[in-house]
Formats: C-alpha cells, sequence, structure tokens
C-alpha cells in the first residue's frame, strides 16, 4: 500500500502518511491502552462521579431537610413568641387591674381613716366642750351662789338649793340667747 501511496505522488514517500508498520503498532497500542484505561480508569472515574453525585444528592437532601428544619423551628418560635407576648400583655392586664384594686382599697381605707380620724376629733371636740360646759357651769354657778349670798344676804349652803339657782339661772340665760 505504501508502495502505491509512493508511486503515485511520484516516487518519494509522503511524509504524511505513517509507515504501515507504524499504524499497525500504533493500532495495538492504543487498543491495549484503550482496554486499560476501560478496566481500571474508567471504573475510578464512575466510581468518583457515582460518589460525588450521590454526596450531591445526599447535601441536597440534607439542605432540604435542615430548611424544613429551620422552618419548623422558625414556626415553633414564632408561635412561642406569639403565647409569650399574649401572656405577657395578659400579666400586664392583670397588674394594671391588680394596682386598680390596691389604689381603690388605699383609697377607701384612706377615707375611712379619715372618716375615723374625723370622728374621733368631732367625739373629742364634743367631750371637751361638755367638759368645757360643764366646768363653767359649776364656776358660773359658784359665782351666782356667792352672788346672790352677797345680795340676799344669807347663806346658800344647801347644795340642792345651789344645784336648783344654778340651773334655774343658766335656762334663763339660755332662753335669753
Amino acid at each position: 500500500m505504501n508502495s502505491f501511496i509512493e508511486l503515485a505522488a511520484g516516487g518519494a514517500p509522503n511524509p504524511l502518511l505513517p509507515h504501515t508498520a507504524e499504524i499497525i503498532v500504533g493500532s495495538i497500542a492504543f487498543l491495549l491502552l484503550f482496554l486499560v484505561m476501560r478496566s481500571k480508569v474508567v471504573p475510578m472515574f464512575e466510581k468518583a462521579y457515582t460518589e460525588r453525585t450521590a454526596a450531591i444528592e445526599g447535601g441536597i437532601a440534607k439542605a432540604e431537610i435542615a430548611q424544613a428544619e429551620a422552618k419548623a423551628a422558625l414556626e415553633q418560635y414564632s408561635a412561642q413568641l406569639a403565647s409569650a407576648q399574649a401572656e405577657s400583655a395578659e400579666m400586664r392586664e392583670k397588674a394594671r387591674e391588680q394596682g386598680a384594686l390596691i389604689a381603690e382599697e388605699i383609697r377607701a381605707k384612706a377615707l375611712e381613716d379619715a372618716a375615723r380620724i374625723t370622728a374621733a376629733a368631732h367625739a373629742s371636740i364634743e367631750a371637751e366642750r361638755a367638759q368645757a360646759v360643764t366646768s363653767l357651769r359649776n364656776e358660773v354657778g359658784a359665782l351666782a351662789v356667792e352672788l346672790a349670798s352677797k345680795i340676799v344676804g344669807e347663806a346658800l349652803d344647801d347644795q340642792a338649793r345651789q344645784s336648783r339657782i344654778v340651773d334655774r339661772f343658766i335656762e334663763d340665760l339660755e332662753k335669753s340667747k
């Protein structure tokens, strides 16, 4: 075959076409290399590709699971937050109500204490007034008896008589007002 190509080219070998022996040796070497690659290297590549695909798919699955867990945790957190906010609002309202009740109790107690103090003061004033009236009566009575004794010229030593005279004198004074 080489001779045919050599003859067609004018007797000189064509540098672009290899010799037949080189083609056969190259084909055998290529076939051996292909078989070694197919039996040894390609399975390793396929194994690495399968492992990488599995790792990627597993990573995607893990990421989806983690995303679902994060979403569930977010929903749970949101629910807990809403619950805590509602509970907080309820506690504030209860505290406000208790504060109003305490303020009302304090106000009622203060009014009660003020009424008690006022009543005690009125009672004390009334007692002092009664004591003053009694003391004044006794003094006025003693003065009236002494004055009457001097005017009448006789002693008014009888206690019952003195009381009647004093009472009459005070009644006359009260009527004249």
